[in-house]
């Protein structure tokens, strides 16, 4: 394979931490900062500067509200975050494809 021919992935999809976040909201739910911070393992500031970068590129829609007086922080895939998800699948399968 020439190097014309290789595909041109998503940089922000190919960070392990933002790969494991969009992977996490795929199935539509919205989900909890906190959920996700314990499930992927990461601390409060990295999960926020990777949920910022998602964000800021329309994958993710952020919620902010309060419950019980208390604030929690809700993350979404947007129709363009599943997109760029299906996307680098597709990419990723035409790779294996290759032999």
């Amino acid at each position: 394979m020439s190097r014309a021919d290789q595909p041109k992935f998503d940089k922000l999809l190919m960070s392990r931490t933002r790969l494991g976040i969009i992977s996490a909201l795929v199935g539509g739910d919205k989900m909890e900062f906190t959920y996700l911070r314990d499930s992927l393992g990461l601390t409060d500031g990295n999960l926020s500067v990777q949920i910022s970068n998602l964000e800021e590129a329309e994958y993710i829609k952020v919620e902010k509200v309060f419950l019980d007086r208390k604030p929690k922080t809700f993350c979404r895939i947007t129709n363009r975050g599943q997109r760029a998800l299906k996307h680098l699948v597709k990419q990723l399968e035409g790779l294996v494809d290759l032999r």
